[in-house]
């Protein structure tokens, strides 16, 4: 009898632990602030575009009052905590400030755009990749996909920015956009990798000075991203958190109602919401 409650109880523990490390290895989005994703993603804990500053720490782009507007809700220990990679789509104070490069690492694993190889080589990280197009990292396919950052004469004002596609075994595969306008590039990005996960900056933010020139999707282009993405889910990020952005949540709700787009299409989450992917 003893042997069987024994083996049991092994059998038992067993299929915990197995339970314990399956659930670990599943995909998740976690919204810690305007651009700042957490990605648990084959098994990486993957830190994205790290804006860490304090509420009011950064200067107003709008003239309304300081940034960021809010407070994180996530404590930087856990958001740093056993990071694997940071993905930076560019070096804007809103997608990689200096309290980020402070805090983290500098031997961490950082992939960026080319076009920022001196930004970090200045900020003394020693383990940074410039990706030119494509790499594979520990198993994850990850592809690197110019962005347009506004149109005309203010995207030479704003230059170079990048999203990213993460492609991985028995995971989905995620879209980072990035700061970036909707245009056809972007559409044809859809088509070519085919993604389950679209993650789209939606602020409609613009600079003084020229405030009819979106520099990132506001409510209709996030639309017309959403009429173009066939089977993915779309995560709408970068808002309510910056003093130059005009669509909040509440607007891009509304349109999206409007339109008849339900919760299981667009998934607005709150600062600090985790997303079972």
């Amino acid at each position: 009898m003893r042997k069987v409650i024994l083996s049991f109880a092994l059998m038992l523990f067993t299929t915990i632990s197995f339970g314990q490390k399956d659930m670990a290895n599943k995909p998740q989005v976690q919204l810690i602030r305007n651009a700042t994703l957490v990605i648990e993603y084959s098994g990486k804990k993957i830190l994205v575009d790290p804006m860490l500053s304090p509420k009011g720490a950064i200067e107003s782009w709008a003239g309304i009052q300081t940034n960021p507007t809010v407070e994180l809700k996530v404590p930087i220990k856990d958001i740093v905590k056993s990071l694997d990679l940071v993905l930076v789509t560019h070096t804007h104070d809103d997608h990689f400030d200096k309290v980020a490069s402070k805090t983290l690492d500098k031997s961490i694993a950082l992939i960026h755009q080319p076009a920022d190889k001196a930004f970090f080589e200045k900020e003394r990280f020693t383990n940074g990749t410039a990706l030119q197009s494509s790499m594979l990292w520990n198993g994850i396919n990850i592809h690197r996909i110019e962005a347009e950052h506004g149109s005309g004469e203010v995207l030479k004002l704003m230059g170079k920015t990048s999203g990213f596609v993460l492609e991985a075994k028995n995971q989905p595969t995620i879209y980072i956009v990035g700061d970036a306008i909707w245009t056809d590039a972007i559409k044809e990005n859809i088509r070519k990798f085919n993604p389950d996960y679209i993650i789209v900056n939606s602020g409609g933010a613009a600079i003084k000075g020229y405030e009819n020139t979106p520099i990132i999707m506001d409510e209709a282009q996030t639309m017309a991203l959403i009429a173009e993405s066939g089977n993915a889910k779309v995560i709408a990020v970068h808002m309510d958190a910056l003093d130059h952005c005009r669509t909040t949540r509440k607007s891009l709700s509304q349109k999206a109602a409007e339109l008849n787009i339900g919760k299981d299409k667009l998934i607005i989450p709150q600062d600090g919401a985790v997303i079972s992917l």
